[in-house]
């Protein structure tokens, strides 16, 4: 019997966690896809089960089921997932033994709160409504109305208005989500994320690929995701593989 395309979209829905909350909305929907494979995550790790998560309480109380191990990497104290720790550890003395270094992009690599996210989103969206009403593109009245949402309210309508090209990144030239993860939404704080100081050389992508640690988001090229299994067995669990411009491989939702 062959494998049919419904049969691979339907593999993605099928290996997502019990009770999982995908959300309805299109701000949700479109989440659900850019940052959609880490919620079928394995080898021993607990991943997200829903898309964003609405705040501080929401988050603590979810990596407070998790098994969680600290190591010193680059001289900083990072905290991950044990099973994934363990796969990183392995690949950066993989590395070490090939002369190679694999170390973090900076404090903030591994394990995030809520609370960072905010912050970040926040660098980002205040920046932005300055400019763009600053310039006439917005009224001063919608700039001050996002203001006053809370941040899990506040993604619907950047998405909104970046559909008209009324961009959030940094430098204002493309989407919010080549800077920053929306608040609740990033993968780090699952503690199955990884930024890499590393990940220009090929060599060090498929070490870590290697050990279950691969480039899971199109817009973020530093961003490694642990999914705890070889790639040889991602598409059992939906995933396909897509290649951007500069032929790096990313393992995304078929759907």
């Amino acid at each position: 019997m062959h494998e049919t395309d419904m049969d691979r979209n339907t593999l993605f829905y099928e290996n997502l966690p019990p009770g999982f909350v995908p959300g309805e909305d299109s701000a949700h929907r479109r989440l659900f896809r850019e940052y959609g494979a880490v919620f079928v995550a394995r080898g021993g790790v607990l991943p997200p089960e829903k898309v964003v998560f609405e705040n501080e309480v929401d988050v603590a109380e979810f990596q407070s089921r998790m098994n969680i191990r600290s190591a010193e990497i680059g001289g900083l104290e990072l905290e991950l997932q044990s099973a994934a720790m363990e796969g990183l550890l392995r690949a950066i003395d993989e590395a070490k033994g090939r002369g190679l270094t694999l170390v973090p992009r900076g404090p903030d690599s591994a394990r995030r709160n809520y609370n960072d996210t905010v912050e970040l989103w926040k660098s980002r969206v205040e920046p932005a409504l300055n400019h763009w009403s600053g310039c006439g593109r917005i009224m001063e009245a919608t700039a001050d109305l996002i203001r006053s949402l809370s941040p899990y309210e506040q993604v619907a309508k950047v998405f909104e208005l970046e559909e008209k090209a009324i961009y959030f990144s940094k430098d204002l030239s493309k989407s919010i989500i080549y800077s920053v993860a929306p608040p609740g939404a990033s993968q780090h704080l699952s503690l199955l994320a990884f930024d890499v100081a590393d990940y220009e050389d090929p060599v060090v992508r498929r070490i870590l690929a290697k050990h279950f640690w691969y480039q899971t988001v199109v817009s973020d090229l530093p961003h490694f995701t642990y999914l705890g299994v070889e790639a040889s067995k991602l598409d059992r669990l939906g995933l396909r593989v897509v290649e951007n411009e500069g032929g790096r491989e990313f393992r995304v939702p078929n759907i």
